[in-house]
C-alpha cells in the first residue's frame, strides 16, 4: 500500500545551522531515502522550494483568486514529500520513525493514499453522457 509522508521543517531552525551541518543532516537524510529504495520501499519523493515561491488558489466571489505563499502561516514549512511503499500504517509508522530527519526537528505527516479508481470509473460513465464540448 502507497504512503504519502509529508515532511514539515522549520526554516529558522536550518538557518542557525552550519553549512557542515546542513551537508551532514542532508547526508543522512538521502543514505536512508537509498535505503528504503534499496528495500523496496520509497516510490518517489520531490523536495519543495522555499515558500517564498509558493502561489495559492482559492475561489472567492465567483472566481479564482490567487496569494502568494502558502495558506496556512506556521513555524513549519512544508518541505517536500515521499511516496512510501508499507504494509500498513504500522509499518509506515515504523519506516519513517527511522528517518534521520526527525533528530533534526522535521516532522512527518503520514496519510495513506486514497484508491479513486471506483469513484473515476464512475465519474468516467457520467461524463460519457454528456454532448462532447
Amino acid at each position: 500500500m502507497k504512503y504519502i509522508c509529508f515532511g514539515y521543517y522549520q526554516p529558522a531552525k536550518h538557518a542557525q545551522m552550519t553549512e557542515d551541518q546542513r551537508n551532514a543532516m542532508f547526508d543522512e537524510c538521502f543514505d536512508y531515502d537509498d535505503h528504503l529504495r534499496a528495500h523496496g520501499h520509497f516510490s518517489s519523493g520531490e523536495a519543495l522550494q522555499p515558500q517564498e515561491t509558493a502561489l495559492t488558489l482559492y475561489w472567492k466571489n465567483g472566481k479564482v483568486a490567487t496569494t502568494d505563499g502558502p495558506y496556512a502561516e506556521t513555524k513549519e514549512q512544508l518541505g517536500g514529500i515521499l511516496v512510501l511503499e508499507a504494509r500498513d500504517m504500522n509499518h509506515a509508522t515504523q519506516l519513517m520513525a527511522q528517518h534521520p530527519a526527525l533528530k533534526y526537528g522535521s516532522i512527518f505527516e503520514i496519510r495513506p493514499v486514497a484508491d479513486l479508481n471506483a469513484m473515476m470509473k464512475a465519474s468516467e460513465q457520467r461524463r460519457r453522457k454528456l454532448p462532447a464540448r
